[in-house]
């Protein structure tokens, strides 16, 4: 239940009030192995010392970048929380017409690479793109310009709300539809009952989705780079390509760093120190009572549902099957590349299960062990997410180079490299899942004698599943769509989807790359409908 007081925060244990080691231990090696990345950006920022550091980050031209990021992460934050939202709760608690259907669409964007996106909306909305063509004969001689602020935030904004939308949807499912029902049953109408009983429980889902999609927006190289915006993520590329200098570049990502730590405190401000887990331990299904009749609504909802999926999925990937025939009609072969889809499910799996195992624990250690080390454990496993692709590669390349030969060049530091880079994506679904399961469980079982190891595989893990599933399906899909740390740090010869993809675009065979950009669409659709079919079952 909800509290209303000023009470301990959640899942705080009066009889367990130090961590086991079975908690604290793997958290801290999770923790350490994600300085990583920040031990080689400090040890590079301050080589030539504190002056060249003071120089390139109090320049005007790095002012104006960090003000163009933070602008671009809040903009486009807040749009996607106002999409995924009202999408989430119309597609797990009311009657719209062919809701899981919905559901499995709505959240398919995610697999979308964003350096896929943004072409598709410059070849499509851009000048002289498809659009323009198809209104010339109606005298529309030029489109508004797409490039910039507007460009960068439509394009992320459409490939990262689905990263709200799981989190938010887990939530709903595992919230106590008691709460809901004893509203209805005062006399409280169904929207009176979501603003003042649903979406207060939905505040910590809400708010690690919307974690993701601000350093998800501040990491992205991919489509503020082909819509021409100057974000950090961009800035910092271009220093490590033009610059035989990289201490600049180097300089850039640990101001991205010390951002993302800013972000991650007004984070921490909002949770507050209510508790939301459920009275009951009972199922997660929502009862028939928790359905939601949409009356007259039912239109505009499937209005808005299906203007989202147009704009996210159904022009993308109708985009991507004209330039496939286009090329097909020209000669091109069809390039299907069966191993790169076969490289590209087996190392994302791989690295979600990784990221799965390690976020619990670290998940464990925040919800029900708060405090000064579990703020710090949490905080350093969003590190690895705030940096491009690019510069977190660099610095396993620079730790495997120098210090692990052995592990150079091998699949074990491309899956660490994605288990650091996507792990605060399992960490924020399994934390939200964790805050709704009630410690008097877990209590329980220690009473019968369980030890913590095995309170938390046969207890803890099975009522968080929800959220343990939805942060592995999140990793695995981004983990899809991958291109810098597999660019550089997968062994010779692992071809994936994302590569394939990028190597023929950044040769302009746009026709080329639109078989295996569809292969990665399909492909990871599947994980989302099982989630989705999974949910069913429950």
């Amino acid at each position: 239940m909800i509290a209303t007081g000023r009470k301990p925060r959640s899942g705080t244990s009066a009889r367990s009030p130090r961590p086991p080691a079975a908690v604290w231990l793997p958290a801290l090696l999770v923790a350490a192995a994600m300085t990583l990345p920040l031990v080689y950006l400090v040890l590079r920022s301050l080589e030539n010392g504190w002056g060249e550091f003071l120089e390139v980050a109090l320049r005007d031209k790095t002012l104006a970048v960090l003000a163009r990021s933070v602008v671009l992460a809040t903009v486009v934050t807040a749009a996607s929380v106002a999409v995924a939202v009202p999408l989430a709760w119309l597609t797990a608690r009311t009657d719209l017409p062919g809701r899981r259907a919905w559901a499995v669409l709505a959240a398919l964007p995610l697999v979308i690479p964003s350096y896929v996106g943004g072409f598709v909306l410059v070849s499509m909305f851009g000048p002289r793109g498809l659009l323009q063509d198809a209104l010339a004969p109606l005298g529309v001689e030029r489109l508004p310009e797409i490039y910039g602020l507007p460009g960068a935030t439509l394009a992320l904004t459409l490939f990262s709300y689905p990263y709200v939308l799981l989190t938010v949807r887990g939530a709903l499912r595992g919230m106590d539809p008691a709460l809901e029902e004893a509203s209805r049953s005062l006399g409280s109408g169904a929207w009176a009952t979501f603003f003042r009983v649903t979406l207060p429980q939905l505040r910590p889902a809400i708010v690690a989705g919307a974690l993701l999609v601000a350093l998800y927006s501040l990491s992205d190289f991919g489509a503020v780079s082909l819509l021409q915006f100057d974000s950090f993520s961009r800035e910092i590329y271009t220093q490590y390509r033009s610059a035989f200098d990289r201490t600049p570049a180097a300089i850039l990502g640990l101001m991205l760093v010390a951002l993302t730590g800013a972000i991650l405190a007004l984070e921490a401000r909002t949770r507050g120190r209510a508790r939301y887990h459920r009275s009951t331990a009972g199922s997660v299904r929502p009862r028939g009572g928790t359905v939601v009749a949409l009356g007259r609504w039912r239109w505009p909802a499937l209005l808005f549902c299906g203007v989202v999926v147009l704009l996210a999925l159904v022009v993308p990937v109708g985009v991507l099957v004209f330039w496939l025939a286009r090329g097909l009609a020209s000669g091109e072969p069809l390039r299907l590349l069966w191993g790169a889809a076969f490289n590209s499910v087996y190392v994302s799996a791989l690295a979600a299960v990784v990221a799965a195992l390690a976020a619990l624990p670290v998940a464990i250690l925040a919800v029900r062990f708060p405090g000064w080390m579990a703020g710090l454990v949490e905080r350093l496993s969003y590190l690895g997410y705030a940096l491009p692709g690019i510069v977190l590669a660099l610095s396993l390349v620079f730790f495997g180079a120098n210090y692990a030969p052995g592990l150079y060049g091998t699949l074990a530091l491309l899956v660490f490299a994605y288990a650091v880079h996507f792990l605060p994506q399992a960490v924020g679904a399994t934390r939200a899942a964790l805050l709704q399961v009630s410690p008097s469980v877990e209590e329980a079982a220690r009473g019968l004698g369980r030890g913590p190891a095995r309170v938390i595989a046969t207890v803890t893990a099975p009522l968080a599943s929800s959220g343990i599933i939805a942060g592995s399906a999140l990793v695995f899909l981004t983990t899809m769509k991958e291109l810098p740390a597999t660019l550089l740090l997968a062994p010779l010869g692992f071809d994936t989807l994302a590569t394939s993809i990028w190597t023929a675009t950044s040769e302009a065979f746009f026709a080329r790359a639109a078989a295996p950009a569809l292969l990665l669409v399909l492909v990871s659709a599947l994980p989302m409908y099982l989630l989705v079919v999974r949910e069913r079952a429950q």
